[in-house]
């Protein structure tokens, strides 16, 4: 019953269009993957299903503010917020946000992570990398989130296994 109602959600919102963003999505992921030679991911449109809930509860509950669903959940999560174009005059525009630039902003954590120690620099936030290229995370699904009345924006991916496994390296 929830899931249906999650997919009349969706229908609604357009996902089922999204055919060019989810491909974009898994090739951001792949990209990085890569460079670290690890397994290529496979999208999950159940992964899609949840992410997009939490996106949709995060716009009407949180006005599109970050917040993960769960510390130690049974998927791996990473969120991404825009804030709108601000003019001037006041008036306030959706920026446009691509897979590829959200990707990369969780990757560029990558000059904070030090592989030998298996850690963030000090002060810094490494968790999104790690999760992007985690070893054995096989699936990924994502959605997203536009307040109206902000214009702000809230992206969630989710990752399955999840990774960030404490003690174990990524990779």
């Amino acid at each position: 019953m929830v899931l249906a109602a999650i997919a009349l959600v969706l229908a609604a919102s357009g996902a089922s269009g999204r055919s060019g963003e989810r491909s974009a999505m898994v090739a951001a992921h792949n990209t990085w993957r890569a460079k670290v030679g690890v397994p290529a991911l496979h999208y999950s449109t159940a992964l899609e299903v949840s992410a997009q809930a939490w996106a949709e509860h995060l716009k009407a509950r949180n006005r599109c503010q970050p917040q993960h669903s769960a510390p130690h959940g049974k998927y791996g999560e990473n969120l991404y917020w825009a804030s709108a174009i601000r003019w001037s005059d006041g008036r306030r525009e959706v920026q446009k946000v691509t897979p590829q630039m959200v990707v990369d902003s969780w990757a560029g954590e990558r000059a904070d992570y030090d592989y030998a120690d298996n850690r963030c620099k000090a002060g810094k936030v490494c968790g999104h990398y790690t999760q992007v290229v985690w070893n054995s995370t096989r699936e990924v699904g994502c959605g997203h989130a536009v307040c109206q009345d902000s214009k702000d924006q809230i992206w969630v991916c989710r990752y399955a296994p999840p990774g960030n496994v404490i003690g174990a390296k990524p990779y």
